[in-house]
């Protein structure tokens, strides 16, 4: 195969990994504070926290990404 060509497919893998990356930190975040909430029976405020990190963690893993796809 091309060199091009291999380099795209590469880089067109990785990048795939971004939504699932994405989902599965804002999904993290949300049963772990789910869960918490549960246990110490504070109401959504765990949840509400632990989804604020799960998100945070969802964008600081989109711009590594993002830096390492610029490099490919």
């Amino acid at each position: 195969m091309d060199e091009d060509l291999k380099k795209t497919i590469k880089a067109l893998g990785y990048l795939s990994t971004v939504g699932m990356s994405m989902a599965l930190s804002v999904a993290i975040g949300a049963a772990i504070g789910y869960y918490l909430d549960n246990y110490f029976g504070t109401g959504p405020w765990l949840t509400y926290g632990f989804l604020g990190l799960g998100i945070a963690a969802a964008f600081r893993n989109l711009y590594i990404l993002y830096k390492k796809a610029k490099d490919l």
